[in-house]
């Protein structure tokens, strides 16, 4: 069994506000009588799902092409939270039973449509999972930190255990359990994050 958790790129999918909307120019078209059809894309590199670098919030952090695939392929845990909106989750008696961890927090359901009143990452949660082994977290929301968050604590409870990060997964129809993780982000030099294919494949 395979699940996509991926959110399909269109003009109508939410990215942050102020940053790049996906746009695609058609250079080529067979349906106008060109020999192939060629197209560019312009879009954020925090496109849907996608992975942080950790020069997203990092100075003279790793870019993008420097992270190790390791971390983006692998046993993963979902879990699906009860959270509020705005709500930054800790799960004090949590033990992760993978190395990568996913949680669904059901704040955030429709990738076309931003909502600011996402739940995020308590960043001592992150420190305890990094203590249980942890190597990957990643949500269904756009940002692990909540939406108002200028210093970001989460991210810098990331960059401290050199974590990776994954964000605006779908995870709505993924039931709780342990799976294999595939999220390999594009070998971007010099990028801050980069778009993910994210899947899900049963045991």
């Amino acid at each position: 069994m395979i699940y996509d958790v991926t959110p399909t790129v269109t003009p109508r999918l939410a990215v942050w506000p102020g940053d790049t909307p996906p746009t695609r120019e058609v250079l080529l078209d067979l349906a106008r009588g060109d020999n192939l059809t060629l197209s560019t894309l312009r879009a954020t590199v925090h496109l849907g799902a996608h992975a942080d670098a950790p020069s997203h919030y990092g100075m003279d952090a790793p870019t993008m092409e420097a992270r190790s695939l390791d971390y983006y392929l692998g046993p993963c845990q979902v879990v699906h939270v009860a959270a509020k909106r705005k709500q930054r989750i800790s799960l004090p008696d949590f033990r992760p039973r993978a190395q990568r961890m996913l949680i669904a927090t059901g704040t955030y359901p429709d990738p076309d449509n931003f909502n600011a009143d996402f739940a995020a990452y308590d960043p001592a949660f992150i420190d305890r999972l990094h203590e249980q082994g942890v190597r990957l977290i990643g949500t269904d929301t756009p940002s692990i930190d909540l939406f108002e968050s200028k210093d970001l604590p989460s991210h810098h409870a990331v960059l401290r255990h050199d974590m990776a990060v994954l964000e605006t997964l779908v995870l709505r129809d993924v039931p709780d359990g342990v799976y294999e993780l595939i999220a390999l982000p594009l070998k971007l030099a010099g990028f801050d994050a980069s778009p993910v294919r994210a899947i899900l494949r049963s045991l």
